[in-house]
């Protein structure tokens, strides 16, 4: 047989000629096979989309068990949190004492600043609660009668008129707003369960995190060990970034509305901070969100113009969160453009609520810094010494473009 895959004719016998163009169809590789119809671009499609339903399909399981495993998954979370803002502290008074001396000296201080807090927040409220009730009697009368002038020509009476049906309404439902309370009550003893295992597992954490990443690693197969602790590694650099950036602005945020109402003579000044350092743990909506309900307690006590006052103060601290300290505490830890954001505060909201709001941004931010750690090694199949097999070949450029089903 020659190179074209034909027997050579006989001597004396002559061959008949085939047409170029037949040849070229009968020959195998050349042109399309009969028995394969499919595009090569309708099979990268196919290819892609049962990946992207696996995908999927993994991540809609995945969220199914977190929501069965709610408090213990929260209160890992929460833990990590307590671990990523007191690992400093702790590190920095190891230096010069016992390790476990310092976790206890460190969250001992903790615990005390967050119940002084609280303790004064109490005492704000208990203190001015009775002035507060006789402001917000004579503001929602002022309220009313505002609404009864131009532009909105409301019937007098309506806003007290609202207030004595929201009472007859409590009056009519009591039965009811009493088992709401008690369902509420267990809420509450599960968030003290919760709270009470974070503690306990910081405790863990910020003692012997280290050990405990290192037993994790053992688990693991040993030609891809390096490349997974990496990845973890940046995983948790990324999420201590975000949880002290945002905690940084939160407080940032706190600060200046207090100032802002202090100058202001609104009421309820340090209930409000702590309302609006809790509401900056949501991104892009919480802090807008506790400015209205400060700008609602100014309606009620100094005014419709203390009340515009606020609300052009909802701008000006947004801009300054957005435009200087985001860039400045953030930008360091969590790379993500703000339509990400947005999407992923959305996506959180619909699957679990308040809680899914807050932690959506620091998973994604998580998840986008272990893909990258993993794409800049060269994949988790690989180690650092090289190839993981004596079969595996390093990748080569021209295999990027690979047909997803090869």
């Amino acid at each position: 047989m020659n190179g074209t895959g034909r027997r050579p004719a006989p001597l004396g016998v002559r061959r008949p000629r085939v047409p170029p163009h037949r040849a070229r169809a009968a020959a195998p590789g050349l042109g399309q096979p009969s028995g394969d119809r499919v595009s090569p671009g309708l099979r990268t499609a196919a290819g892609y989309t049962w990946r992207l339903a696996l995908l999927g399909l993994a991540a809609f399981l995945v969220v199914q068990v977190l929501t069965r495993l709610e408090l213990p998954v929260v209160a890992v979370f929460v833990a990590l949190v307590i671990t990523s803002v007191l690992r400093p502290p702790v590190d920095l008074l190891a230096r010069t004492m016992p390790r476990p001396l310092a976790v206890l000296i460190t969250l001992l201080c903790a615990i005390a600043v967050v119940g002084g807090v609280l303790a004064l927040v109490g005492t704000t409220v208990a203190a001015e609660w009775s002035r507060l009730d006789n402001e917000l009697r004579g503001g929602l009368t002022r309220i009313d009668h505002w609404l009864t002038r131009p532009p909105f020509h409301l019937r007098p009476g309506t806003v007290t008129g609202l207030r004595a049906k929201i009472g007859e309404f409590v009056a009519a439902h009591r039965s009811a707003l009493v088992s709401t309370a008690l369902s509420g009550a267990s809420r509450v003893v599960e968030l003290v369960t919760g709270l009470a295992l974070a503690v306990f597992c910081s405790v863990f954490f910020l003692h012997s995190g280290e050990r405990m990443w290192a037993w994790a690693q053992q688990q693991l197969p040993a030609r891809g060990r390096s490349v997974w602790d990496g990845a973890g590694r940046a995983a948790w650099r990324t999420f201590a970034g975000y949880t002290r950036g945002v905690l940084i602005v939160a407080a940032s945020n706190a600060v200046l509305v207090g100032i802002a109402l202090a100058v202001l003579r609104v009421p309820l000044v340090m209930p409000l901070m702590v309302l609006e350092f809790a509401a900056t743990l949501v991104p892009l909506i919480g802090s807008p969100i506790a400015l209205a309900v400060a700008a609602v307690v100014a309606l009620a006590a100094r005014g419709p113009v203390i009340a515009l006052l606020v609300l052009a103060l909802i701008v000006v601290i947004g801009q300054i969160e957005g435009h200087l300290l985001h860039p400045l505490v953030l930008s360091w830890s969590v790379r993500i453009h703000p339509v990400v954001i947005a999407v992923s505060v959305a996506g959180g909201a619909v699957l679990a609520g308040v809680l899914g709001a807050v932690v959506a941004v620091p998973v994604v931010s998580v998840a986008w810094a272990v893909l990258g750690e993993l794409r800049d090694r060269g994949g988790p199949r690989r180690s650092a010494g090289g190839p993981s097999a004596a079969g595996d070949q390093p990748r080569r450029g021209g295999e990027r473009g690979r047909h997803p089903d090869r």
